[in-house]
């Protein structure tokens, strides 16, 4: 029943039939209840009622106003990467999405990182950026909070990337990235009528919550890229690795059925690729995004499994056979030399000038 009702909606939020339209109208009345209460949020951040946290070190959001994946995590660990090689010291942030509460209620629910942490204690995705940028990464629903806790531990840390949060507005923020992907804005409404989580474009909503510039860009990840943003170019990697480090061309199994698995939010997509590689696929199985993948059964007479790297980082603890296939994700030039130009020029701000906001 739940799944239909998504699929009823997510077709409403980005379908050109009469029933699409006619849903969508039926919910806007709550869309406008809820635009209502993005109002009122951002104006008791923008009147003193709700306070940001400012971090002593910039803080780089990458986010999106549309309901589901829009591929951010491929791009926050390219920037990772990128800032890295720029002589950064960076730490990320992360809600951690599907991790399992703190059972202890009187703690802060704020936890770091480690290589070999369990994806239902941490989330999927602030597990696979742990493992593949060797970085300090800290997830918590209070960022703020979870940022604060990075930076005492980690002092060296000069740079903080967000992964989600654009709508967290508890954390102050530098720079802002919007990813979309061929959705675009969807009808163009609020949720529920449509798939936004802000007005978009936020043109008549400039600084929403405080009066400081903070640039931001958007970014395509698929589909038409409109004026203004910027396209990233994705493609799978031509080789595969297993949990002990065994790495295998992707050609060698042109002539052999294989099976995949992704528990992403667009399966069809790296299944999509997978075959334009050449690959036969005896089996394909999609499972939710941040699906639990303990338990899960893989009949290995449908041929060796192929799988995401997010999926890996759960799949290899009770299945270290599969292969998981790395996205290669590839940052504009131009909008890498936006960045670097917006940050300031001294690598650690709390070693030399306080960095203010």
């Amino acid at each position: 029943m739940m799944n239909s009702l998504r699929r009823a909606l997510m077709q409403a939020w980005v379908g050109q039939r009469a029933q699409d339209r006619g849903l969508a109208m039926a919910l806007w009345p709550i869309s406008a209840v809820f635009g209502a209460l993005v109002w009122l949020r951002r104006a008791l951040y923008r009147l003193g009622g709700f306070k940001q946290h400012v971090l002593p070190v910039p803080v780089l959001v990458v986010g999106n106003v549309l309901v589901g994946g829009v591929g951010k995590t491929p791009i926050v660990m390219a920037l990772v990467q990128h800032l890295t090689h720029q002589g950064w010291r960076v730490g990320v942030l992360s809600r951690g999405y599907g991790r399992l509460p703190n059972s202890d209620k009187k703690q802060p629910d704020i936890r770091p990182v480690l290589p070999d942490s369990a994806a239902q204690d941490v989330g999927d995705e602030p597990l696979l950026i742990a493992r593949n940028c060797q970085v300090p990464v800290w997830v918590g629903s209070n960022r703020a909070a979870a940022g604060l806790a990075l930076l005492k531990q980690h002092p060296d840390v000069d740079v903080l990337v967000c992964d989600d949060g654009l709508q967290h507005w508890l954390l102050a923020r530098d720079l802002e990235l919007c990813v979309f992907d061929e959705r675009g804005v969807g009808n163009g409404c609020l949720l529920p009528a449509g798939p936004l989580r802000e007005p978009w474009p936020r043109s008549a909503w400039r600084h929403p919550v405080t009066r400081r510039d903070v640039p931001m860009w958007v970014v395509q990840t698929s589909g038409q890229t409109p004026p203004g943003a910027f396209t990233v170019r994705r493609e799978l990697a031509t080789f595969a690795r297993q949990a002990d480090g065994t790495q295998r061309s992707l050609q060698s199994w042109v002539n052999t059925p294989v099976q995949a698995l992704a528990g992403i939010a667009k399966p069809e997509v790296f299944f999509d690729m997978l075959r334009a590689q050449g690959l036969q696929l005896a089996h394909t199985q999609a499972l939710p995004d941040h699906a639990d993948v303990r338990g899960l059964t893989l009949n290995l007479a449908w041929g060796d499994v192929l799988c995401t790297e997010k999926d890996a980082v759960k799949l290899w603890a009770q299945h270290p056979q599969a292969w998981a296939v790395p996205l290669l994700t590839e940052l504009p030039s131009a909008l890498l030399q936006a960045i670097d130009t917006a940050l300031p020029s001294t690598k650690n701000p709390k070693l030399s000038s306080p960095h203010g906001h």
